[in-house]
């Protein structure tokens, strides 16, 4: 919640000379670091990179290569007061890639090393998404000297690896809705503040964007117009484009709450409401109790497994209100014949086959906290979603290895 005037306030005092430690220049803050005094300049027209290692042929580090030449010589860097005249030209700075896999996960090895000492700069990587890292770190360090050149300060080391391994951002095209360039300037900023997961709440009530191959009346009905939707080529470009930047992408599909605009597109898949003994054309959650919904849910999410490839696909569950379920004749019967008593035992029953199923298709799933809370049995490597409000997030943070909190 203070990153954004944190943030305003280091670019602020850095503008106004009011500072003349190197590491005001470096966000966040690496683990361990240690600067010496020498004054190194870099030639714009002259400077490049090299990579070495095992890793040393991957396109996503050669784009890197390309994007933070950009990044650090074509736009506007801070003007750094202290450090003096250079002594000495650093022309290059060598990564090396210990590794040649471009697999990003949960699990990924994002350490990485950096030092510039006596003129020579030399980044060391675990990983093709550590030297990531430690590029965007390397890009925060230059800054414009006093003549208007190019200029780092000495760094004898910086070592450095994440805090957290899930470090997320969530966006909401489905209330409003967002281009595809918004995303891929979204997933820039990202990747400046070293980010490493976009949570793409896709779909809600208000619209459904994303376009279904395999029910292309999803969004045919359920987007607000025929502009406001993600093809598969536009999904596509935003998942590739965030890798590049060591950024995965995960999306939320809401379910069994939060899915008016999934009934405008695909008939009987929501609960009929009842006023008394007759319907009164609303439409509450989706129908749990019918075969076709399952059906349908089956070969939906396997279209979704196969075109988002992260390891998990959150699942929402959240603030699910059950007056439409405790309205409906069929609900109630179907319910009496399963011996449930009270409707959280519905909900538990929708969960539960709801994660058996994506389960089945090779995924794991991030779920809110209220159907865990509800009793749900989850998978020992499920992530849960945890709102800390008057202690319901305990069993949740003890019970699951992996959980992220929203404050």
């Amino acid at each position: 919640m203070m990153i954004v005037p944190l943030l305003l306030v280091v670019s602020l005092s850095l503008i106004k000379g009011d500072t003349s430690t190197t590491s005001d220049l470096l966000w966040p803050l690496p683990r361990s670091m240690s600067f010496g005094t020498a004054v190194y300049s870099l030639q714009p027209a002259n400077f490049y990179f090299t990579s070495s290692g095992p890793g040393s042929s991957s396109n996503i580090v050669k784009g890197a290569f390309v994007r933070y030449l950009n990044l650090i010589f074509k736009t506007p860097s801070p003007f750094y007061p202290g450090g003096g005249p250079a002594t000495q030209v650093v022309p290059s700075l060598d990564v090396y890639v210990n590794s040649n896999s471009e697999v990003l996960s949960q699990d990924t090895n994002e350490t990485y090393t950096l030092s510039i000492t006596g003129g020579v700069g030399k980044i060391t990587a675990l990983s093709v998404y550590g030297a990531l890292r430690g590029l965007e770190t390397f890009s925060q360090l230059v800054y414009r000297s006093n003549d208007g050149g190019f200029a780092i300060n000495e760094v004898i080391y910086i070592m450095d690896y994440p805090r957290f391994q899930f470090r997320g951002i969530m966006i909401d095209s489905s209330r409003h809705f967002l281009s595809v360039n918004t995303i891929l300037a979204h997933l820039d900023a990202m990747s400046y503040s070293k980010f490493n997961v976009l949570h793409w709440h896709l779909v809600d009530d208000q619209s459904f964007p994303y376009d279904s191959v395999t029910f292309p009346n999803l969004s045919l009905k359920g987007a607000y117009d025929h502009t406001h939707v993600y093809t598969q080529e536009d999904i596509s470009h935003i998942i590739t484009y965030a890798k590049e930047r060591g950024i995965r992408v995960v999306p939320e599909f809401d379910t069994p709450g939060h899915t008016q605009s999934w009934g405008l597109g695909q008939p009987d898949f929501l609960t009929p409401c009842y006023s008394g003994s007759s319907p009164n054309g609303e439409y509450g959650p989706v129908d749990p109790i019918e075969d076709a919904t399952w059906t349908f849910l089956n070969s939906f999410f396997a279209e979704v497994a196969g075109v988002f490839p992260d390891t998990y696909l959150h699942l929402g569950g959240d603030e699910v209100d059950f007056s439409c379920w405790q309205s409906n004749p069929d609900i109630q019967k179907w319910m009496a014949q399963h011996n449930f008593s009270d409707y959280g035992q519905l909900e538990n029953y929708y969960e539960q086959r709801l994660l058996t199923m994506i389960g089945d298709l090779g995924k794991q799933y991030i779920i809110w906290q209220e159907p865990f809370d509800n009793g749900v049995q989850v998978c020992s490597a499920c992530v849960c979603g945890v709102v800390c409000l008057q202690g319901g997030c305990a069993r949740c943070m003890a019970e699951t290895p992996l959980w992220f909190s929203i404050p």
